[in-house]
């Protein structure tokens, strides 16, 4: 067989360079090329909530967001049992259809969105562990079965605990998982800093493929250290974000970070394709919530 010319082999290195470069289609950005490798090092288990029991949350453990919170979301947020509470050894996160009546409204006149609704259209439930138990650094895990339908968000996420004295995105963002319900095959783990997030259109982050996340439980994980943070989906690593080791702008994530699991409907990225009435109740089921930590 004759052999190929170099001019030949010049021009298919073009092609297939081209077809990988074409290739990104992730509307999370991510800037981060290196491989991604989850550590082998051993974690000791250092808290966990197994949702055992039957009722509220454990206190101990949790406390709630109530009413309208962020990201001019519809839905308003109780500690009511048919919202939030625990059964058959699940943490049950439930969204309806209902009104709700808004106990920070001041007029429709305010400027804040958050007193000018006199009713919320959609009640639903979010658990932080602000002000309970924060920790720096771990490997922090959550196993859970994902709402499904146009206009869910469910999440599951970090803030830093520096967030009232310096605002977000200041105090840094680490979002272990969240999903939208329009975008039904996909996961993101996403940073937000100062300098990297969504306002300005430069948070890292990526987008993984994912099966029945409606019908099958999944492990939702995170192993952060000084120099990284690493997201994993069942135990398969699909990106992570890098010490750059430049100002705190970049890397605020030497310091403890708080836990929230929250089922948020429509909202500046939920809302995005609109909410489907017809879907509703909707649950965000909790298996477990485990923080590890290196010995």
């Amino acid at each position: 067989m004759q052999k190929p010319s170099i001019f030949k082999y010049l021009l298919l290195l073009i092609f297939v360079g081209f077809i990988v470069g074409s290739c990104e289609s992730n509307p999370k950005k991510n800037k981060n090329t290196e491989p991604v490798e989850e550590s082998s090092e051993a974690y000791t288990l250092v808290w966990a909530d197994e949702f055992d029991g039957k009722g509220e949350p454990n206190p101990d453990n949790w406390a709630y967001e109530i009413g309208f919170i962020r990201n001019n979301e519809a839905q308003y947020y109780t500690d009511d049992p048919k919202n939030i509470r625990v059964e058959d050894g699940f943490l049950i996160i439930e969204a309806h259809k209902e009104k709700v009546e808004n106990e920070a409204f001041v007029s429709e006149e305010d400027d804040n969105w958050m007193k000018n609704k006199e009713f919320g259209e959609y009640s639903s439930a979010s658990l932080t562990t602000k002000d309970i138990t924060e920790w720096k650094y771990g490997k922090i895990s959550v196993r859970a079965k994902l709402p499904k339908g146009t206009g869910t968000w469910p999440a599951i996420w970090m803030l830093g605990e520096n967030w009232k004295e310096v605002g977000w995105p200041k105090c840094g963002e680490i979002d272990i998982m969240e999903h939208v319900g329009y975008q039904n095959d996909s996961i993101f783990g996403t940073v937000h800093t100062e300098s990297f997030n969504h306002i300005k259109g430069t948070e890292v982050g990526k987008s993984v493929f994912i099966e029945k996340p409606y019908d099958d439980f999944h492990e939702y994980s995170i192993e952060w250290t000084p120099e990284k943070i690493v997201f994993i989906l069942d135990g398969t690593a699909y990106h992570q974000f890098e010490n750059l080791n430049k100002t705190y702008a970049e890397w605020p994530f030497d310091q403890a970070f708080h836990l929230k699991l929250n089922l948020a409907i429509g909202g500046s990225w939920g809302g995005q394709k609109g909410i489907d009435d017809s879907i509703f109740p909707q649950q965000m089921i909790i298996d477990y919530a485990r923080v590890y930590q290196k010995e």
